[in-house]
């Protein structure tokens, strides 16, 4: 009996949708699947083929095998003879080096000798029957930033797309996680083939945007506003920091707007570096009054009255 391709093997046509692709696969491989009692070579055979069909490239190169005789039965060249297809219910045989080099990421012909098509079997079917490692599985978890300077955890439910089976663990997100992190939980991926391992679970953390502070790895970042009379008298201010406490900042007299001051160690904790706390950098930013009262008004006329400094002469004299 000739064996079958991928396609027939998943009961799909050969212009099936991607959807129609994953349904077809999720419903014989939670028949199939040894851990649910099935059949152990009928779950590694829609796995081989989930595995080149899932993927636009590898299912791309395929394709050009079948029509370079790939399908059993088909005649090579008019010279009246069959070329072995690949399956795990035919004869076995070279077609299997050439889905090596896909799955592998090389391209469909790479290092193969076209002569050995016409050779006996050369134990492709000791290479289908090799353990395989699983594939890994993605999600994302949200996390306000609060939770991402001092840590937290998350129960999370995933499903594994070969058995639809739903598992569930607890992700632990560590104190100073940064927004597109990633967690790896090993073995909690997908299942391997011919007891191959499990894949892993992959988790990347999104971290909501602070209000006042801003991540730059472990550092953070952030503005104070201050007053022109703070900014021109001086003053001392005190300042939030992520932890949740205060620090006092004295502001210099005569602080310019933009300028910046650095607190070492009261930033987030970096995660890379246990016990390693990042720096808080503070910009001032002055505050201009948008209205004034008369008394105001006329306290800063005669202010500017009696101001004698220049303070454009570096613009006029570059300008003329």
């Amino acid at each position: 009996m000739a064996a079958k391709n991928y396609y027939d093997i998943l009961g799909v046509k050969r212009d099936a949708t991607q959807d129609d692709i994953k349904k077809a696969f999720r419903k014989l491989a939670a028949k199939y699947h040894p851990d649910a009692g099935g059949d152990e070579k009928k779950f590694a055979e829609v796995s081989e083929a989930y595995t080149t069909l899932s993927d636009e490239k590898k299912r791309k190169e395929y394709d050009q095998m079948l029509l370079f005789g790939g399908i059993p039965g088909a005649d090579f060249g008019g010279s009246g003879g069959r070329a072995r297809g690949y399956g795990y219910g035919g004869a076995g045989g070279d077609w299997q080096d050439i889905f090596e080099n896909i799955r592998n990421g090389d391209g469909a012909f790479s290092g193969f000798d076209f002569s050995q098509i016409f050779n006996g079997a050369a134990g492709g079917r000791a290479a289908s029957n090799r353990p395989a490692k699983g594939g890994d599985l993605t999600m994302t978890i949200e996390v306000s930033a609060e939770e991402a300077f001092k840590g937290t955890q998350r129960k999370v439910t995933f499903t594994v797309p070969s058995t639809g089976e739903k598992q569930s663990l607890t992700v632990k997100v560590p104190a100073g996680a940064v927004d597109g992190g990633k967690l790896r939980y090993r073995g909690r991926g997908e299942f391997g083939v011919n007891g191959g391992e499990r894949g892993d679970l992959v988790i990347t953390t999104k971290v909501a945007e602070h209000p006042v502070f801003k991540r730059d790895g472990a550092d953070v970042r952030m503005e104070l506003p201050i007053s022109i009379w703070e900014a021109a008298l001086g003053a001392e201010v005190d300042v939030p920091t992520p932890d949740g406490t205060t620090c006092r900042l004295k502001v210099p007299a005569g602080t310019q707007d933009g300028k910046t001051f650095r607190f070492r160690d009261l930033g987030a904790p970096n995660v890379k570096r246990k016990g390693v706390r990042g720096a808080l950098f503070v910009t001032v930013r002055v505050k201009v009054p948008t209205r004034l009262t008369a008394d105001e008004r006329k306290a800063l006329e005669a202010l500017r009255d009696a101001d004698t400094r220049t303070y454009r002469e570096e613009v006029e004299t570059n300008a003329s």
